[in-house]
């Protein structure tokens, strides 16, 4: 082996190892919502390993803003995993198909300037998810619920799908929920919601 092959080998040894660090452990420790069940899988139980290299353990460091489930307002009981990846953060929540109707996660950014936001939400994906998951934003020109197919692969990276381009006024009067109501059967994830600035 010739000292550039040698060299070249070194580097994407170095590149492997900086993004397994920054897709596996966050700069900031984060803490489980206090008010979600704690996850019951060991860590690195996985049904699709392939996917864990798509895991942004820091959600500090994407794009926009993000608000994690850590920050989120629970109503109901929700339970951690991180059986499925991808995920943003420490895991992701289910609502342990049951309660149904009865649960839902409030996502409140606080947002740096009014404007049109992209609104992304994060979300595993799997046969066992709901194909009718409900999310409502609520923007400064009103509210629109859409539902959704958590069965199918979000377009960002696999783990971000796009819910629409929404008017927000500056700071804490927008959000989006997910629900539990209508999806009988299936496990509603919630994990995280992206907001993106797209202009005035």
């Amino acid at each position: 082996m010739d000292r550039i092959t040698s060299i070249l080998i070194i580097l994407v040894m170095l590149l492997v190892s900086v993004r397994s660090a920054s897709t596996t452990e966050p700069t900031a420790k984060l803490k489980p919502h206090p008010d979600a069940v704690a996850n019951t899988h060991a860590p690195g139980e996985v049904d699709k390993p392939e996917l864990v290299p798509f895991i942004v353990a820091d959600p500090a460091k994407m794009q926009g803003i993000v608000v994690d489930e850590t920050q989120a307002k629970l109503i109901g009981t929700w339970q951690y995993s991180t059986h499925t990846p991808p995920y943003v953060g420490l895991g992701y929540l289910h609502d342990q198909k049951k309660g149904k109707g009865e649960k839902a996660v409030i996502f409140t950014p606080e947002l740096p300037k009014a404007g049109r936001y992209e609104v992304r939400l994060a979300h595993c994906y799997n046969i066992r998810r709901s194909t009718n998951t409900p999310v409502t934003i609520h923007h400064a020109d009103g509210e629109k619920t859409i539902r959704i197919n958590q069965q199918k692969i979000p377009e960002h990276q696999k783990l971000f799908r796009t819910l629409g381009v929404f008017r927000f006024h500056k700071g804490k009067s927008g959000w989006v929920k997910i629900s539990n109501a209508g999806t009988d059967g299936k496990y509603v994830i919630a994990d995280a919601v992206q907001f993106l600035y797209r202009g005035n």
